[in-house]
């Protein structure tokens, strides 16, 4: 009972003097986010229907690349150390949740000291007993055996409210890794979609190489015939050997693609598995985008910088702390005797308490200026929280108009292809009945490989944008 009314005079005391440092602090004066987000993405569309809730497998439909995603996501090793810095963060919460609980030790501990006899001590001990007629032994031996604990007490939740930032953190590194996981399945898609372009693209090269060789041993027939001449016979070749030069670029960019594949996987290279015919056909229609609210819920790194913004505000509570008094009690309990015998004795148990009440007098300085560095960057938590929301929604944007303008180029450039391919035989048989020159066979010919080769690219930027879109939404990581 004298413990506890010990403590509690300590209490009465503490809040009185807290009310004069309080007077010494700064107030606390929060950013507040005040960004409105627009109702929808296309002026007065409003669709709940949102691909971001759809499973990326069902998404993308192609057993192949699922393949390589699953991989990746199991062998990634940037995955892999995102997920060893969460583990470390979890610690972290660990570490700072012990810290606002009460620390005891236990321990024995044993040593002799010998006092010289012409001094104090030694002529202390020579003159006093321990018992009747029985002497202090020399040397002196102490032995002690017992518990000690201590403990500050949280008054002011700072050590909570560092435990709760060190929590939101934790759960912010967790939406990274989430938002990781998005960008990963994104690149995977864009680069095995590019691969399947550059299949077809060598494909294209391949089939115009026949073409572009069936024409020149026509035009060198016809200079054997004396109807041609050899400049002639060279413009053709020259393009020929140009188009066949074509084939080393997509070569080594497939090459490379392959690589990089293999290497966001977590795989050493080999060849991957792919299905290039249907790239052509792949279809980008039915995508919804849902309302810029549904970001909030579904963007990884909105969520985020959210978790951090919270973060940001009960560091400014903890640095606010710092201003008041800290309360700090110490307990002590065990047995201590200068012999074995005597040490687990009802005369031999020794026990200590203690309070300490400290504040901050002198260096103000420093702790104004760490709990202004804390609302300098509460402030910016809340300007980046702002920034990634504007950032999404301007992705969406841009996304949503890719997919538009692209389906409509490919359309247009489907149609560019199948006229240009008429050109090419509608010239060759101009030329073989003398009413064209061996220049507008070379010209269309360039143009429908070119417009080929074009038309290709196109699409890839129509899948890329389907690609982009589902993981501007937020989707993936679920």
């Amino acid at each position: 009972m004298k413990n506890r009314s010990f403590i509690y005079k300590i209490l009465c005391f503490t809040f009185p003097l807290s009310m004069f440092w309080s007077c010494k602090t700064a107030n606390i004066v929060y950013k507040k986010n005040d960004q409105i987000i627009p109702g929808t993405f296309v002026d007065s569309v409003s669709i709940d229907k949102n691909i971001a809730k759809i499973n990326w497998k069902d998404y993308f439909g192609d057993e192949k690349l699922i393949s390589l995603i699953d991989s990746a996501i199991a062998k990634n090793q940037e995955l892999k150390i995102v997920l060893q810095e969460i583990a470390i963060s979890q610690s972290e919460v660990l570490e700072k949740q012990g810290e606002y609980l009460p620390f005891v030790d236990i321990g024995i501990g044993a040593g002799t000291e010998k006092a010289g006899r012409y001094t104090r001590n030694g002529a202390v001990e020579h003159n006093l007993e321990i018992k009747q007629g029985k002497e202090f032994p020399d040397p002196l031996s102490d032995i002690k055996l017992g518990a000690t604990a201590s403990w500050e007490v949280d008054i002011w939740r700072k050590l909570r409210n560092i435990k709760d930032a060190a929590q939101l953190r934790y759960l912010a590194q967790t939406e990274g890794r989430n938002f990781l996981v998005t960008q990963l399945i994104s690149e995977i898609a864009e680069s095995y979609y590019e691969l399947m372009a550059l299949d077809n693209l060598l494909l294209t090269i391949n089939r115009n190489i026949v073409i572009q060789q069936s024409a020149l041993e026509k035009m060198q027939a016809l200079k054997d015939n004396a109807k041609g001449n050899q400049l002639a016979v060279n413009r053709f070749e020259a393009q020929l050997l140009n188009t066949k030069n074509q084939r080393f670029a997509i070569q080594q960019k497939i090459t490379e693609t392959e690589n990089k594949l293999y290497y966001l996987s977590g795989s050493f290279p080999s060849n991957v598995a792919r299905n290039s015919m249907q790239m052509m056909t792949v279809n980008v229609d039915s995508l919804k985008a849902g309302i810029p609210s549904q970001l909030l819920e579904n963007r990884p790194d909105i969520r985020q910088a959210e978790r951090e913004m919270a973060a940001a505000i009960l560091d400014v509570k903890a640095a606010k702390a710092n201003f008041y008094p800290s309360l700090n009690l110490k307990a002590g309990l065990g047995f201590q005797a200068f012999n074995p015998i005597y040490l687990v004795n009802p005369e031999s148990i020794i026990f200590d308490i203690a309070g300490d009440l400290i504040a901050p007098l002198v260096n103000f300085k420093a702790i104004q200026a760490k709990f202004n560095r804390a609302t300098a960057t509460q402030i910016q938590s809340v300007f980046k929280y702002q920034q990634t929301v504007l950032s999404a929604y301007t992705d969406v944007l841009n996304q949503l108009a890719k997919l538009d303008n692209y389906s409509q180029s490919v359309d247009t450039k489907t149609k560019e292809v199948e006229l240009l391919k008429q050109s090419v035989d509608i010239a060759n048989s101009l030329f073989q009945y003398a009413k064209a020159d061996y220049v507008e066979v070379l010209l269309t010919q360039e143009e429908v490989l070119d417009a080929q080769m074009e038309l290709i690219e196109v699409k890839l930027k129509e899948i890329h944008g389907k690609v982009q879109l589902y993981r501007a939404l937020g989707g993936g990581w679920q």
